[in-house]
């Protein structure tokens, strides 16, 4: 059964979560203890239902829960912001307190990653584990910004049918090398019906807002201020150099590496199989 949960954020910005299966019953003779706690966090233009299948997986042994940001999915999408990484950090804390979900374990994907390791240095009481999918600690900088700008223009919205949409960026956005079925899908689920056709279900200016408070700074001394149990996740195609990731477990004062291949950005996306087992034996090793 999915449930959702209404949540206040920082500044009152109200909050979507939801859980996409029943938790298992908690330690006890009686299951009265809650079950471990897991947050999903998506990265920029994502959105809880993303990480359905990996939270009906973990919810045979966890409570799951996943987050819709600020400016995604079902939560609110302030015209005025803040999209700081303050206020994403603070949403997320405010999210594992109020559904008592401490010590959590982290599970992040691109710039939900990196408030992920963020609230895990700033909030290590809050935080059992970690896992940081394919997120730079590198700053991407100024002209990565540029690009991304450009690339929001050559979207053709509104789209026709949620066809198009599959098929744009599945093969014909230029950011495709090969033609990716998964990732049409990915941009098909953020989409909502208008008059005119599909468009996406978040500001492109809100989301180049909150790339702006991180592409420009690298994010290393946050990364080594992190004292729980870490794993490193990246895709084979994906954005995260295996240098850089086999750097970010050496800073890491518990850090793992898990590499999934044949998978791109969108890893649990991409290749749900092989994220769960790159993934599983660390949270099993990390969950009381």
């Amino acid at each position: 059964m999915v449930r959702r949960f209404d949540l206040t954020g920082a500044d009152g910005v109200r909050l979507a979560a939801w859980e996409f299966a029943d938790p298992p019953k908690g330690p006890g003779d009686d299951g009265t203890e809650p079950a471990p706690g897991v947050l999903l966090l998506h990265g920029l233009m994502g959105r809880a239902g993303h990480w359905a299948t990996t939270a009906r997986w973990l919810s045979e042994r966890q409570r799951a829960v996943a987050l819709d940001q600020r400016g995604h999915g079902h939560s609110d999408k302030p015209s005025d912001g803040p999209y700081t990484r303050e206020a994403y950090v603070a949403d997320a804390a405010a999210a594992i307190e109020q559904l008592g979900l401490a010590p959590v374990t982290l599970i992040g994907h691109s710039m939900g990653a990196l408030t992920a390791w963020q609230l895990a240095a700033e909030r290590p009481d809050l935080v059992r584990a970690l896992v940081i999918s394919d997120m730079r600690a590198s700053a991407l900088g100024a002209a990565s910004q540029r690009e991304w700008e450009s690339w929001f223009r050559t979207w053709p919205v509104p789209f026709a049918t949620l066809a198009d949409v599959r098929k744009w960026f599945g093969e014909d956005d230029p950011r495709v090398e090969r033609p990716n079925p998964a990732r049409g899908e990915f941009f098909a689920e953020v989409m909502t019906e208008s008059p005119d056709g599909w468009r996406p279900v978040f500001s492109p200016q809100q989301m180049l807002a909150a790339r702006e408070t991180w592409v420009h700074d690298a994010h290393w001394d946050t990364l080594a201020q992190v004292r729980c149990p870490t794993l490193v996740v990246r895709g084979l195609d994906g954005e995260l150099g295996r240098a850089e990731a086999q750097e970010m477990v050496r800073v890491l004062p518990h850090g793992q590496y898990a590499e999934v291949p044949d998978a791109g950005h969108y890893i649990h996306y991409d290749r749900p199989d092989a994220w769960r087992t790159a993934v599983e034996p660390f949270l099993e090793s990390t969950t009381p």
